[in-house]
């Protein structure tokens, strides 16, 4: 008897648990990781890897769809956060230096002023788990870096950023439409 009372009760709570757990839609901007080395957890997967990863990068990948990117709907002279939706995180498991600074061990948020076409700053902040660039603020700056964006020849459709492995690190690569950036990162001993 105590049973047929425990699965009436669990019968009649079971349609309004499913209406209000909801799956939510597939998010047009899916969120994607990139690591350095590039592959880290297929080669820890693998049993190739040596070392934890240098580096890594939680991002979402907005699309093209159609529309002017820089000068566009990136507009110049704004913030950027590097994507959509949440603000893009990146996380170094190793010191590394960007520009002339020393960046800890640590987990931070990446910005972008885009300055015109031809120039953007890099911004490293302490500014963690924030939602876009909306309460962005310059006293979390670690560091400021100004590269230069050249055009692609290919199109990109999703706003796509990886590591490139260089000699003395790596370049974090960005690419949208027909843009591609390049922030040098170096390893530091």
């Amino acid at each position: 008897m105590k049973n047929i009372i425990i699965l009436a009760c669990a019968l009649c709570f079971t349609p309004f648990i499913w209406a209000q757990q909801k799956p939510t839609d597939l998010d047009k901007s899916p969120m994607d990781m990139s690591y350095w080395p590039a592959n880290y957890p297929i080669l820890k997967l693998n049993g190739k890897a040596k070392d934890a990863p240098v580096a890594r990068l939680i991002y979402s990948r907005p699309q093209k769809n159609g529309r002017v990117i820089f000068g566009g709907i990136q507009k110049y002279g704004e913030m950027w956060r590097l994507g959509a939706n949440e603000s893009t995180e990146i996380e170094f498991f190793n010191s590394v230096k960007i520009g002339n600074k020393t960046i800890t061990k640590g987990r931070y948020t990446l910005y972008c002023m885009l300055n015109s076409a031809d120039k953007w700053t890099i911004i490293v902040s302490n500014d963690n788990y924030s939602w876009g660039n909306y309460n962005y603020d310059q006293k979390k700056d670690v560091v400021r870096v100004d590269i230069k964006p050249e055009k692609n020849i290919d199109v990109i459709e999703n706003f796509t950023m990886y590591f490139d492995s260089t000699k003395d690190g790596a370049n974090l690569v960005i690419l949208w439409d027909d843009v591609k950036a390049v922030l040098p990162i170096t390893s530091v001993p």
